[in-house]
């Protein structure tokens, strides 16, 4: 079982891609909030495969059944448990992979940290299966933080080089969020879509894969909040980020790119309008010294390029150890990038409720 420990919200994932089921545990949930499990079904629509073909053919309900945590319709404050059966498996296609080990994918140190003993069908526990139950845990915190008036949502900013353009990162409102909640191919430059999809089917025709960046905004987050150092908004977003698979990177308003700027230019003036301290720009997305600044959390992840390809591929046999090559068959995506946007911003949910929950 993977766990990760936040300093209230505790979270562990359980089960393999082929095995009977997934499942996550949340535990240090407050009571007494009432969870709209219509909507959190309608988050786990958004990541769940098989509904277009930009995606792997698989396909699974992803409906979650709740074993514990809820008494007509709110938190017990008892931990919340949930799975998801899995019903759709073809074991048969990975039956190779046991001694072939796939390039970028976590067969061999995994092989090697379990001795072998690991369940290698569909990646196992290390599957992106697994982030079904990411999106369970983190819709379940995005009801209990619509109660404090704060939105979490994302949209692709880029797909392999074709560029959506950035939020405003100033002023990001609620409507905009739920407008790409709405969306199954979340962009804010709507002629730009056609585009990333034309990028994610040449890929799959030529039997690869292209990855991309998906873009972040958390709105109504008062100042003052989080940590200096080391239980820092940043260092929180960015454990809880990486704990998702493919992630590869991860930056804060403008990132990387503030290193081109000078310090005139880089630094978020201050001004008030209607008794409240605002910055003309959100360069340093929102939080200073690990803290909120009351403007928008903005960030950005990039996500890999799907590692299970058409394409032969050299690796090596662990039997004989010899090399090989290995020819990946079964169900797999092109792209990952556009059913990872509600993986990010769910995993995104569970890490502010853990920051606010400190007090």
């Amino acid at each position: 079982m993977s766990s990760i420990l936040g300093t209230k919200v505790k979270i562990s994932v359980f089960g393999e891609s082929h095995g009977e089921a997934i499942g996550v545990v949340i535990d240090g949930l407050p009571a007494g909030h009432t969870i709209d499990f219509d909507w959190v079904y309608e988050e786990m629509k958004r990541r769940s495969p098989g509904r277009n073909k930009f995606s792997t053919t698989r396909v699974e309900k992803d409906v979650p059944r709740v074993l514990s945590g809820i008494f007509e319709g709110k938190t017990t404050g008892a931990p919340l448990t949930a799975i998801i059966e899995n019903t759709n498996t073809n074991s048969k296609d990975y039956s190779e992979l046991k001694s072939k080990m796939r390039p970028s994918h976590a067969d061999y140190p995994a092989m090697v940290k379990y001795k072998g003993f690991n369940d290698y069908r569909g990646g196992g526990h290390f599957s992106g299966r697994l982030t079904a139950m990411f999106v369970f845990a983190g819709a379940v915190c995005k009801e209990i933080l619509k109660e404090k008036n704060i939105f979490v949502g994302a949209h692709i900013r880029a797909i392999g080089k074709v560029i959506d353009e950035k939020f405003d990162g100033v002023n990001i409102s609620r409507e905009v969020i739920e407008e790409l909640r709405q969306e199954s191919f979340p962009v804010l430059d709507k002629a730009v879509a056609e585009k990333m999809q034309q990028e994610i089917l040449s890929a799959r025709e030529e039997g690869d894969s292209v990855g991309g960046i998906i873009e972040t905004a958390i709105i109504n987050l008062p100042a003052g909040v989080g940590n200096p150092m080391f239980y820092s908004v940043e260092s929180v977003l960015a454990h809880m980020m990486f704990s998702i698979p493919a992630v590869k990177g991860v930056e804060f308003g403008e990132g990387f790119g503030i290193t081109e700027l000078r310090g005139s230019k880089a630094n978020d003036g201050y001004y008030i309008e209607d008794g409240k301290i605002k910055t003309y720009s959100n360069n340093n997305g929102g939080v200073l010294g690990g803290i909120t600044t009351g403007m928008p959390v903005v960030f950005s992840v990039a996500i890999k390029p799907t590692p299970s390809i058409a394409l032969k591929q050299n690796t090596v046999n662990v039997n004989n150890e010899e090399n090989d090559v290995l020819e990946i068959k079964g169900r797999h995506d092109p792209c990952i990038v556009h059913r990872a946007v509600p993986v990010v911003e769910c995993a995104a949910a569970v890490a502010i409720l853990d920051i606010l929950l400190q007090g």
